[in-house]
Protein backbone atom coordinates (compact mmCIF):
# COMPACT_ATOMS: atom_id res chain seq x y z
CA UNK A 1 0.00 0.00 0.00
CA UNK A 2 1.07 3.49 -0.72
CA UNK A 3 2.27 5.51 2.36
CA UNK A 4 1.41 9.26 1.73
CA UNK A 5 3.89 11.45 1.20
CA UNK A 6 3.79 15.27 1.51
CA UNK A 7 2.89 15.73 -2.76
CA UNK A 8 0.10 13.39 -1.50
CA UNK A 9 -1.17 15.92 0.78
CA UNK A 10 -3.50 18.62 0.76
CA UNK A 11 -2.88 21.99 2.61
CA UNK A 12 -5.21 21.68 5.25
CA UNK A 13 -4.46 17.88 5.80
CA UNK A 14 -0.18 18.81 5.87
CA UNK A 15 -1.47 21.27 8.57
CA UNK A 16 -3.29 18.69 10.30
CA UNK A 17 -0.23 15.79 10.35
CA UNK A 18 2.15 18.35 11.49
CA UNK A 19 0.09 19.62 14.55
CA UNK A 20 0.50 15.90 15.52
CA UNK A 21 4.59 16.92 15.62
CA UNK A 22 3.69 20.02 17.39
CA UNK A 23 3.82 22.29 14.67
CA UNK A 24 2.02 25.64 14.07
CA UNK A 25 -0.23 26.02 10.79
CA UNK A 26 2.68 28.51 9.25
CA UNK A 27 5.04 25.80 9.47
CA UNK A 28 2.62 24.19 6.75
CA UNK A 29 2.06 27.00 4.97
CA UNK A 30 5.36 27.45 4.82
CA UNK A 31 6.55 23.77 3.05
CA UNK A 32 3.56 23.91 1.33
CA UNK A 33 4.83 27.44 -0.58
CA UNK A 34 8.57 25.75 -0.69
CA UNK A 35 6.48 22.18 -2.49
CA UNK A 36 4.51 24.13 -4.65
CA UNK A 37 5.87 27.83 -5.36
CA UNK A 38 9.42 27.76 -4.98
CA UNK A 39 9.34 24.19 -6.60
CA UNK A 40 12.36 22.60 -4.42
CA UNK A 41 13.48 19.18 -4.46
CA UNK A 42 13.38 18.22 -0.60
CA UNK A 43 13.37 19.36 2.58
CA UNK A 44 17.02 20.11 2.83
CA UNK A 45 16.39 22.61 0.20
CA UNK A 46 13.89 24.45 2.65
CA UNK A 47 16.08 26.98 4.71
CA UNK A 48 13.42 28.13 6.61
CA UNK A 49 12.51 24.95 8.77
CA UNK A 50 15.10 24.43 11.47
CA UNK A 51 17.05 21.47 11.01
CA UNK A 52 15.60 19.00 13.53
CA UNK A 53 12.58 19.65 11.64
CA UNK A 54 13.54 18.89 8.17
CA UNK A 55 14.77 15.68 10.15
CA UNK A 56 11.67 14.48 11.57
CA UNK A 57 9.60 15.29 8.58
CA UNK A 58 11.98 13.44 5.79
CA UNK A 59 11.31 9.89 8.36
CA UNK A 60 7.39 11.00 9.10
CA UNK A 61 6.34 12.00 5.82
CA UNK A 62 8.65 11.80 2.43
CA UNK A 63 8.99 14.83 -0.18
CA UNK A 64 8.29 12.51 -2.60
CA UNK A 65 7.52 9.34 -3.82
CA UNK A 66 10.14 8.79 -6.03
CA UNK A 67 13.40 9.65 -7.68
CA UNK A 68 14.58 10.30 -11.23
CA UNK A 69 16.17 7.75 -13.09
CA UNK A 70 16.66 7.67 -16.58
CA UNK A 71 16.41 10.70 -18.87
CA UNK A 72 16.48 11.24 -22.82
CA UNK A 73 16.15 14.32 -24.49
CA UNK A 74 15.47 15.21 -28.53
CA UNK A 75 18.45 16.43 -30.75
CA UNK A 76 16.32 19.89 -30.82
CA UNK A 77 16.11 20.07 -26.70
CA UNK A 78 12.23 20.56 -26.99
CA UNK A 79 11.16 17.09 -25.84
CA UNK A 80 12.54 15.20 -23.08
CA UNK A 81 11.59 11.72 -21.04
CA UNK A 82 12.21 10.73 -18.08
CA UNK A 83 11.73 7.79 -16.23
CA UNK A 84 10.63 7.91 -12.82
CA UNK A 85 11.72 5.03 -9.75
CA UNK A 86 8.99 4.70 -7.12
CA UNK A 87 9.13 3.40 -3.79
CA UNK A 88 8.30 -0.01 -4.60
CA UNK A 89 10.91 -0.05 -7.23
CA UNK A 90 8.39 0.04 -10.02
CA UNK A 91 9.23 3.16 -12.60
CA UNK A 92 6.81 5.46 -14.88
CA UNK A 93 7.40 7.76 -17.67
CA UNK A 94 6.76 11.74 -17.81
CA UNK A 95 7.81 13.75 -20.92
CA UNK A 96 8.70 17.67 -21.16
CA UNK A 97 7.45 19.11 -24.75
CA UNK A 98 8.01 22.78 -25.17
CA UNK A 99 6.96 24.51 -27.94
CA UNK A 100 7.12 28.45 -28.77
CA UNK A 101 4.00 29.19 -27.00
CA UNK A 102 4.00 26.85 -24.21
CA UNK A 103 5.32 23.79 -22.57
CA UNK A 104 3.24 20.89 -21.62
CA UNK A 105 3.53 18.13 -19.13
CA UNK A 106 2.58 14.48 -20.29
CA UNK A 107 2.19 12.60 -17.18
CA UNK A 108 1.04 9.16 -16.49
CA UNK A 109 -1.45 7.88 -14.10
CA UNK A 110 -0.64 4.13 -14.28
CA UNK A 111 1.88 1.77 -14.26
CA UNK A 112 0.53 -0.51 -17.13
CA UNK A 113 -2.58 -0.25 -18.99
CA UNK A 114 -5.62 -2.89 -18.89
CA UNK A 115 -6.65 -1.82 -22.23
CA UNK A 116 -4.43 -3.29 -24.28
CA UNK A 117 -4.88 -0.99 -27.56
CA UNK A 118 -1.97 -2.99 -29.67
CA UNK A 119 -0.39 0.39 -31.16
CA UNK A 120 0.89 1.39 -27.29
CA UNK A 121 3.88 -0.10 -25.87
CA UNK A 122 2.29 0.56 -21.64
CA UNK A 123 -0.78 -1.50 -23.17
CA UNK A 124 1.56 -4.56 -24.50
CA UNK A 125 3.41 -4.57 -21.28
CA UNK A 126 0.06 -5.22 -18.91
CA UNK A 127 -1.46 -3.35 -15.92
CA UNK A 128 0.48 -3.43 -12.78
CA UNK A 129 -1.13 -0.54 -10.46
CA UNK A 130 -3.21 2.72 -10.72
CA UNK A 131 -0.47 5.51 -9.27
CA UNK A 132 -1.32 7.69 -6.50
CA UNK A 133 -2.27 11.44 -6.68
CA UNK A 134 1.53 12.12 -4.99
CA UNK A 135 2.98 9.98 -7.74
CA UNK A 136 1.42 12.10 -10.42
CA UNK A 137 1.85 15.26 -8.51
CA UNK A 138 5.73 14.32 -9.02
CA UNK A 139 5.81 13.96 -12.08
CA UNK A 140 3.98 17.61 -12.69
CA UNK A 141 6.65 19.11 -10.43
CA UNK A 142 9.84 17.06 -12.05
CA UNK A 143 8.96 18.41 -15.24
CA UNK A 144 8.40 22.14 -13.66
CA UNK A 145 11.59 22.08 -12.27
CA UNK A 146 12.92 21.02 -15.61
CA UNK A 147 11.51 24.06 -16.98
CA UNK A 148 12.24 26.35 -14.24
CA UNK A 149 16.17 25.80 -15.11
CA UNK A 150 15.16 26.97 -18.73
CA UNK A 151 13.92 29.51 -18.02
CA UNK A 152 10.13 28.50 -19.09
CA UNK A 153 7.32 27.66 -17.05
CA UNK A 154 4.84 24.92 -17.23
CA UNK A 155 1.57 26.02 -18.87
CA UNK A 156 -0.18 22.66 -19.60
CA UNK A 157 -0.98 19.34 -18.05
CA UNK A 158 -1.69 15.97 -20.02
CA UNK A 159 -2.83 13.16 -19.00
CA UNK A 160 -2.05 11.19 -22.13
CA UNK A 161 0.90 8.91 -20.36
CA UNK A 162 1.00 5.68 -18.95
CA UNK A 163 -2.64 4.13 -18.24
CA UNK A 164 -6.12 4.78 -18.80
CA UNK A 165 -6.56 8.43 -16.26
CA UNK A 166 -10.65 7.28 -16.01
CA UNK A 167 -9.22 3.80 -14.62
CA UNK A 168 -7.97 5.64 -11.62
CA UNK A 169 -10.51 8.93 -11.56
CA UNK A 170 -10.02 9.36 -8.00
CA UNK A 171 -6.40 10.13 -7.78
CA UNK A 172 -6.30 11.88 -11.28
CA UNK A 173 -8.88 14.52 -9.81
CA UNK A 174 -6.97 14.83 -6.27
CA UNK A 175 -3.47 15.48 -8.10
CA UNK A 176 -5.70 17.88 -10.54
CA UNK A 177 -7.25 19.87 -7.40
CA UNK A 178 -3.52 19.49 -5.66
CA UNK A 179 -2.06 21.35 -8.95
CA UNK A 180 -4.95 23.85 -9.20
CA UNK A 181 -5.07 25.09 -5.64
CA UNK A 182 -4.13 28.53 -5.88
CA UNK A 183 -2.31 28.92 -2.69
CA UNK A 184 0.03 26.28 -4.60
CA UNK A 185 1.25 25.41 -8.30
CA UNK A 186 -2.28 27.37 -8.89
CA UNK A 187 -2.20 25.96 -12.74
CA UNK A 188 -5.35 26.96 -14.01
CA UNK A 189 -8.31 23.96 -14.52
CA UNK A 190 -8.66 24.80 -18.23
CA UNK A 191 -5.14 24.27 -18.62
CA UNK A 192 -5.83 20.37 -17.53
CA UNK A 193 -6.62 17.78 -20.38
CA UNK A 194 -7.66 14.03 -18.81
CA UNK A 195 -7.48 11.42 -21.83
CA UNK A 196 -9.24 8.10 -22.44
CA UNK A 197 -9.98 5.61 -24.47
CA UNK A 198 -13.50 5.29 -23.91
CA UNK A 199 -14.43 4.60 -19.88
CA UNK A 200 -18.02 6.05 -19.82
CA UNK A 201 -18.42 5.88 -16.16
CA UNK A 202 -15.57 7.67 -15.76
CA UNK A 203 -16.89 10.21 -18.20
CA UNK A 204 -19.59 11.11 -17.12
CA UNK A 205 -17.98 11.69 -13.56
CA UNK A 206 -16.06 14.22 -14.86
CA UNK A 207 -19.03 15.92 -16.72
CA UNK A 208 -19.98 16.70 -13.48
CA UNK A 209 -16.87 18.20 -11.77
CA UNK A 210 -17.12 21.91 -10.68
CA UNK A 211 -13.56 22.21 -12.40
CA UNK A 212 -13.69 22.84 -16.36
CA UNK A 213 -10.72 20.40 -17.06
CA UNK A 214 -10.84 19.35 -20.92
CA UNK A 215 -11.97 16.04 -22.06
CA UNK A 216 -9.81 14.56 -25.03
CA UNK A 217 -11.12 10.44 -26.24
CA UNK A 218 -9.04 8.48 -28.09
CA UNK A 219 -11.15 7.48 -30.85
CA UNK A 220 -8.89 6.03 -33.70
CA UNK A 221 -11.72 5.02 -36.22
CA UNK A 222 -15.21 5.64 -36.98
CA UNK A 223 -16.54 1.61 -37.12
CA UNK A 224 -17.05 -0.43 -34.51
CA UNK A 225 -15.17 -3.49 -35.96
CA UNK A 226 -12.55 -1.41 -36.71
CA UNK A 227 -12.07 0.16 -33.31
CA UNK A 228 -12.22 -2.68 -31.29
CA UNK A 229 -9.36 -3.92 -33.19
CA UNK A 230 -7.54 -1.06 -32.19
CA UNK A 231 -9.37 0.08 -28.79
CA UNK A 232 -10.23 -3.38 -27.18
CA UNK A 233 -12.50 -1.19 -24.46
CA UNK A 234 -14.50 -0.69 -27.68
CA UNK A 235 -16.04 -4.16 -26.87
CA UNK A 236 -17.16 -3.09 -23.45
CA UNK A 237 -17.94 0.83 -24.92
CA UNK A 238 -18.90 0.51 -28.27
CA UNK A 239 -19.23 3.68 -30.65
CA UNK A 240 -22.75 4.57 -29.80
CA UNK A 241 -22.61 4.21 -26.18
CA UNK A 242 -19.37 6.35 -26.40
CA UNK A 243 -20.62 8.91 -28.40
CA UNK A 244 -23.74 9.30 -26.28
CA UNK A 245 -21.13 9.77 -23.00
CA UNK A 246 -20.08 12.38 -25.19
CA UNK A 247 -23.34 14.14 -25.89
CA UNK A 248 -23.90 14.07 -22.13
CA UNK A 249 -20.59 15.75 -21.67
CA UNK A 250 -21.12 18.35 -23.67
CA UNK A 251 -24.68 19.07 -22.30
CA UNK A 252 -23.47 19.12 -19.07
CA UNK A 253 -20.37 21.02 -19.62
CA UNK A 254 -20.61 22.93 -22.86
CA UNK A 255 -16.68 22.52 -23.51
CA UNK A 256 -15.78 21.48 -26.82
CA UNK A 257 -14.04 17.53 -27.05
CA UNK A 258 -10.45 17.18 -28.48
CA UNK A 259 -10.79 13.05 -30.42
CA UNK A 260 -7.04 11.77 -31.03
CA UNK A 261 -6.70 9.57 -34.07
CA UNK A 262 -3.24 7.93 -33.96
CA UNK A 263 -3.22 6.76 -38.10
CA UNK A 264 -1.51 3.39 -38.55
CA UNK A 265 -0.46 3.13 -42.59
CA UNK A 266 -2.87 1.15 -44.57
CA UNK A 267 -5.18 0.07 -41.22
CA UNK A 268 -7.26 3.43 -40.65
CA UNK A 269 -5.41 6.12 -42.42
CA UNK A 270 -7.81 5.89 -45.70
CA UNK A 271 -10.31 8.28 -46.98
CA UNK A 272 -13.11 6.05 -46.27
CA UNK A 273 -12.06 5.72 -42.68
CA UNK A 274 -12.01 9.41 -41.83
CA UNK A 275 -15.80 9.68 -43.60
CA UNK A 276 -16.57 6.97 -40.99
CA UNK A 277 -14.99 9.29 -38.37
CA UNK A 278 -16.85 12.23 -40.03
CA UNK A 279 -20.42 10.52 -40.08
CA UNK A 280 -19.72 9.36 -36.33
CA UNK A 281 -18.89 12.79 -34.78
CA UNK A 282 -21.59 15.08 -36.77
CA UNK A 283 -23.01 18.19 -34.95
CA UNK A 284 -20.36 17.44 -31.91
CA UNK A 285 -18.91 20.28 -30.45
CA UNK A 286 -15.88 18.83 -30.91
CA UNK A 287 -12.00 19.08 -32.70
CA UNK A 288 -9.89 16.27 -34.12
CA UNK A 289 -5.52 16.18 -33.50
CA UNK A 290 -4.59 13.23 -36.29
CA UNK A 291 -1.49 11.83 -34.76
CA UNK A 292 1.23 9.27 -36.95
CA UNK A 293 1.42 6.80 -34.50
CA UNK A 294 5.13 5.92 -33.10
CA UNK A 295 5.78 2.70 -34.34
CA UNK A 296 6.77 0.17 -31.32
CA UNK A 297 9.11 -2.96 -31.42
CA UNK A 298 5.67 -5.28 -30.67
CA UNK A 299 4.11 -4.72 -34.16
CA UNK A 300 6.24 -3.62 -36.36
CA UNK A 301 4.18 -4.71 -39.21
CA UNK A 302 2.66 -1.42 -38.76
CA UNK A 303 4.09 1.96 -39.64
CA UNK A 304 2.83 5.24 -38.91
CA UNK A 305 0.97 7.08 -42.05
CA UNK A 306 2.60 9.26 -44.73
CA UNK A 307 2.83 12.75 -44.60
CA UNK A 308 0.11 12.34 -47.70
CA UNK A 309 -2.26 9.73 -46.05
CA UNK A 310 -2.63 12.34 -42.98
CA UNK A 311 -3.33 15.46 -45.24
CA UNK A 312 -5.80 13.23 -47.24
CA UNK A 313 -7.57 12.09 -44.37
CA UNK A 314 -7.96 15.95 -42.66
CA UNK A 315 -9.11 17.00 -45.68
CA UNK A 316 -11.78 14.95 -45.55
CA UNK A 317 -12.91 15.79 -42.15
CA UNK A 318 -12.22 19.58 -42.39
CA UNK A 319 -14.58 19.07 -45.86
CA UNK A 320 -17.44 17.30 -43.12
CA UNK A 321 -16.91 20.74 -41.20
CA UNK A 322 -15.01 19.31 -38.46
CA UNK A 323 -12.43 21.41 -37.13
CA UNK A 324 -8.84 19.61 -37.42
CA UNK A 325 -5.00 19.39 -36.21
CA UNK A 326 -2.22 17.21 -37.31
CA UNK A 327 -0.16 16.89 -34.46
CA UNK A 328 3.68 16.16 -34.69
CA UNK A 329 4.04 12.80 -32.53
CA UNK A 330 7.48 14.43 -31.09
CA UNK A 331 9.66 12.20 -29.42
CA UNK A 332 9.82 8.94 -31.28
CA UNK A 333 13.95 9.41 -31.48
CA UNK A 334 13.61 9.19 -27.64
CA UNK A 335 11.26 6.83 -27.25
CA UNK A 336 8.50 9.22 -26.22
CA UNK A 337 5.66 7.12 -27.18
CA UNK A 338 3.61 5.55 -23.81
CA UNK A 339 5.41 3.21 -21.94
CA UNK A 340 8.53 2.67 -24.80
CA UNK A 341 11.13 4.30 -23.01
CA UNK A 342 10.10 2.20 -19.78
CA UNK A 343 10.34 -1.33 -21.60
CA UNK A 344 13.66 -0.38 -22.89
CA UNK A 345 14.60 0.08 -19.59
CA UNK A 346 13.46 -3.32 -18.20
CA UNK A 347 14.74 -4.95 -21.36
CA UNK A 348 18.54 -3.73 -20.83
CA UNK A 349 20.82 -5.66 -19.05
CA UNK A 350 21.86 -4.83 -15.71
CA UNK A 351 24.93 -2.88 -15.08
Amino acid sequence: MHEPTLLDLTLDELAEQLATLGCPRYRAEQIWRAAFVDLVSGYDAMSTLPRNLRTRLEAALPFTPCEVGQEQVSPDGATSKTLLRLADGETVEVVSMEYAGRATACVSSQIGCAIGCPFCATGQAGFVRNLSSGEIVAQTLHVARTLQSRGRRLSNVVYMGMGEPLANVDAVLRSIRLLNDPRGFGLGARAFTVSTAGVVPGMDRLANQPLQINLAVSLHAGDDPLRSVLVPLNRKYPLEVLIAACQRYLARTHRRISFEIALVAGLNDRPHHARAVAARLSGLLCHVNLIPANPIPERLDWQRSSAAAVDAYAQVLIAAGIPTTVRDSRGAEIAAGCGQLRARSRQAPTP
